[in-house]
């Protein structure tokens, strides 16, 4: 019997084990364009099904893309640059054209500067060994940017399959449905969410003529926050609109806590400004440094929360980067907020092991 594949994330349908991808009950193999049970319920109610697929299942999937011939898109969440490189992404595309797509941009207050944002995804790209022939911004949710995107893809692969490749969560899917819709009508071809990993494997939609787009895994990357926090509370910490920033000035000797999930300490400065952009439910606290630890521990899932989460990992399982700032740069707390700070300053960051956090210049005017 030829199998069929599930419209929505790509595995294979099977009505033999619901744990396994591509589960769908027998009765639903009967039904026009079925989709499995996992993308049902993501699609009519929100819910994430937890299925047995390896990463490394992932990576070798994106391995096959070495022996095609297309072009890359590949997608970079506004919100996390760094959670947007995928390791080994040379050997994986080979040498064929990539364009780089900045996505999620409405996510950003208007009065950032996007020359500075394609420069530095360029800049980050390059550092990565990865050398894109064009960078588009561009809005999936919002449909802003995407009718150039369509010209600069319908010019650039010749005819050939485009394969969009991504990390989890950087709207992978949600982009493949804005560009179908706007090129086709069709709507919402794809499972999207806010989880990671929702797509299975790979799924492809007819372009013109013969060639295909290609929605690929999500790689997952452990330095991504959306791993330290339960599927329920994803929500708590992926933004899905404008990020208002919140500002705070802080004495050399203060620190500040962005919900339970990060510690930001100003070790040694003139009193210096913080301007810190995460999502809105997140509770940001000050408080002096030398009571840190003991605040953190009596608070972390009460004052702190949301999120909810089941280890302290900020006095127990945590790791610390000092940056020492000589010009205004954001911090850059991967999947959970960017943290404008001004220069003569050295400041301590404590995440989660693993968590990756980074220093870039500054992409924000002054008064944010």
């Amino acid at each position: 019997m030829e199998s069929i594949k599930c419209i929505g994330c790509g595995a294979e349908l099977q009505s033999d084990d619901e744990k396994q991808p591509g589960y769908i009950p027998a009765s639903g193999l009967e039904k026009e364009d079925p989709i499995c049970k996992r993308c049902y319920r993501l699609k009519h109610y929100n819910e994430v099904m937890d299925v047995d697929v390896d990463s490394g299942d992932f990576m070798t999937m994106l391995n096959a893309l070495y022996e095609t011939d297309g072009l890359i898109v590949k997608v970079v969440d506004v919100f996390d640059f760094n959670g947007s490189i995928i390791p080994s992404f040379n050997r994986i595309v080979g040498d064929k054209k990539v364009v780089a797509v900045i996505n999620k941009i409405d996510l950003l207050p208007k009065s950032v500067n996007r020359s500075r944002l394609v420069h530095r995804a360029k800049l980050m790209l390059s550092e990565a060994g990865i050398k894109a022939v064009d960078t588009v911004v561009v809005s999936a949710m919002k449909n802003e940017g995407i009718d150039k995107l369509i010209e600069r893809l319908s010019k650039l692969s010749e005819g050939k399959d485009i394969y969009v490749v991504g990390t989890t969560n950087v709207g992978k899917s949600t982009l493949i449905n804005r560009l179908i819709e706007n090129t086709s009508g069709d709507k919402e071809v794809i499972t999207t969410s806010r989880f990671p990993g929702t797509t299975l494997d790979l799924i492809d939609i007819p372009l013109d003529g013969n060639a295909f787009i290609y929605d690929t895994p999500g790689v997952m990357l452990n330095s991504q926050m959306a791993h330290y926090v339960s599927s329920d509370s994803l929500k708590h910490i992926t933004p899905t609109k404008e990020i208002k920033s919140k500002g705070f000035q802080l004495d050399s000797g203060q620190s500040l806590f962005i919900g339970n999930l990060a510690r930001i300490d100003h070790n040694y400065g003139e009193r210096n400004s913080f301007n810190v952009f995460a999502h809105h439910a997140l509770t940001i606290h000050r408080t002096k440094t030398d009571n840190a630890d003991e605040f953190y521990s009596k608070h972390y899932n009460t004052l702190l929360a949301p999120p909810e989460i089941g280890t302290p990992y900020l006095t127990e399982s945590y790791e610390s980067h000092e940056f020492d700032i000589e010009e205004d740069s954001d911090i850059e707390i991967s999947g959970l907020s960017f943290i404008r700070v001004g220069g003569g300053s050295i400041v301590e960051v404590r995440v989660p092991e693993g968590v990756e956090v980074t220093l870039r210049p500054t992409i924000f005017k002054g008064d944010q």
